[in-house]
C-alpha cells in the first residue's frame, strides 16, 4: 500500500531527474522553522534520532529540493525506501552505475544538510504484498530465481558501498508477506539472509534491519484480532540488528489514545532489541470509511512519542513530510491512495498542519 506513493514519488528523485538542479540552491517553503530549545533546566529528553524521507507531494525537482530543505530543520535522519531499479538490473545496468544516475547527489545533498541516511530496500510488492515486485512481474520474472537474487545482493552490496547508510534494511514488513504471500515468502528470507551473508563477508559492519507490520502483529490488520508477535520474524532473520517498525494504527483503532501502553514494548518482549519505527503516521482528513482530522493527527504524535520512549526507541521515521497532491500524479492512481495521502505533517503545498507543532516540540527534546 505505501510502496504505491514510494514507487510514484520516488520517480522524481530516480532516474537523474533532481542531479543536473542540485547545485541550483534550496527551494525555500512556508513551513516555519522549529521552535527554539526551551531554557536550561530540567526538560524531556527523547533516545529517538528523527527524520523523513525525500518523498515529494508533486514529481517535480523543485518539490523534492523544498521538501528536504523544511524537514531537515527537523530531522537528524534521512531515509530511503524503495523497492529496486529492477528493469534496469535486468537489462544488465551495474548497480553502481544505477546509483551514480539516481541517488549520489540526491544523498549528498541531504547529508550536506546534516542528515544521516537509512536505506531499507523492499523484496516485493510494497502496494500489493501478495505478489512480486512489479517491474519483476511485467519482466515475467520472479525473486525465487537465483539470478534475480544475486541482483538484490549486489545493489544492496552497492548501496552499502557507495551510499554509505547508517542503517540498512534487508527486508520490509516480513509478517505481511509471509501472512500475502507464502508461496514467495522462503525466496524473501532466502534473499534477505543471503544478502546479510554477503555484506559481512565484504567486510561491511553497517548495522542491519528487518521490519515487521504493527498491526499485522497484533492481528488488527487482516487478523481476527488475536495478538501474533514476531517470534517467527525474528527467528528467520537473525542477522536482525535493530527491529523496524511499521505502523498505520489508523486502520485499527478510532482515537490516538486508544492505542495500548505496550504497542511496541509487547513485540520486543524481554530481548535486548533495538527498535526503530521506519514508517507509518496517521491520517489528518477522512477518507473512504475512515474518518480522521488534523486535531486528531497531531494527538497520534504526541501520543506516538509516548510509546517510542516505553520501547526506548532508537529512531522515528515518519517517512511522508507533505500530503500527497493526488491531481498532480499521473494516471493511474491505486484506487486506496486516498487512505495514505493525508499522514504528512505539512499539507501538499508545503503549509504547517497542526501535527508539524507537534513533532517541533518532541524534536527539540534533548537526544540522549
Amino acid at each position: 500500500m505505501r510502496s504505491a506513493a514510494r514507487r510514484k514519488l520516488l520517480a522524481a528523485v530516480g532516474a537523474g531527474a533532481v542531479a543536473p538542479l542540485l547545485g541550483c540552491g534550496g527551494g525555500g517553503g512556508d513551513a516555519p522553522a522549529p521552535s527554539p530549545a526551551p531554557a536550561p533546566g530540567p526538560a524531556p529528553t527523547r533516545t529517538w534520532r528523527m527524520g523523513f524521507s525525500p518523498n515529494p507531494p508533486r514529481q517535480t525537482v523543485q518539490a523534492v529540493l523544498q521538501g528536504i530543505d523544511l524537514w531537515s530543520q527537523r530531522a537528524e535522519l534521512a531515509i530511503i525506501h524503495e523497492e529496486l531499479p529492477w528493469r534496469d538490473l535486468l537489462a544488465g545496468m551495474s548497480p553502481e552505475a544505477i546509483l551514480d544516475r539516481d541517488k549520489m547527489q540526491l544523498v549528498a545533498y541531504m547529508k550536506g544538510k546534516g542528515a544521516q541516511l537509512v536505506f531499507m530496500g523492499e523484496l516485493n510488492d510494497g502496494l500489493d504484498r501478495a505478489q512480486e515486485a512489479p517491474a519483476l512481474r511485467n519482466a515475467g520474472r520472479s525473486l525465487a530465481e537465483p539470478a534475480v537474487q544475486r541482483l538484490y545482493r549486489d545493489y544492496l552490496l552497492a548501496v552499502d558501498r557507495k551510499l554509505q547508510p547508517v542503517m540498512l534494511g534487508l527486508v520490509a514488513e516480513s509478517n505481511l508477506i509471509r501472512a500475502a504471500a507464502p508461496a514467495l515468502y522462503p525466496a524473501v528470507r532466502q534473499t534477505a539472509n543471503d544478502t546479510a551473508a554477503a555484506l559481512r563477508a565484504a567486510g561491511s559492519t553497517t548495522p542491519l534491519m528487518a521490519s515487521v507490520q504493527v498491526e499485522v502483529a497484533w492481528g488488527r490488520l487482516g487478523g481476527n484480532g488475536t495478538f501474533a508477535g514476531i517470534d517467527t520474524d525474528l527467528a528467520d532473520f537473525p542477522f536482525m540488528h535493530t527491529l523496524g517498525l511499521s505502523s498505520y494504527p489508523y486502520f485499527g483503532f478510532s482515537e490516538p489514545e486508544d492505542l495500548p501502553p505496550d504497542y511496541y514494548t509487547r513485540l520486543v518482549g524481554n530481548r535486548n532489541l533495538p527498535v526503530m519505527v521506519v514508517e507509518g503516521g496517521w491520517a489528518s482528513a477522512g477518507a473512504g470509511t475512515l474518518t480522521s482530522s488534523p486535531a486528531r493527527q497531531a494527538r497520534y504524535i504526541t501520543r506516538h512519542a509516548q510509546l517510542l520512549d516505553a520501547v526506548g526507541a532508537k529512531a522515528w521515521l515518519h517517512l511522508v513530510f507533505a500530503d500527497l497532491d493526488l491531481a498532480a500524479l499521473p494516471p493511474p492512481l491505486p484506487a486506496n491512495l486516498p487512505l495514505f495521502a493525508s499522514i504528512g505533517l505539512v499539507d501538499s503545498n508545503f503549509a504547517a498542519k497542526p501535527a508539524l507543532a507537534s513533532w517541533d516540540s518532541l524534536f527539540a527534546r534533548r537526544l540522549v
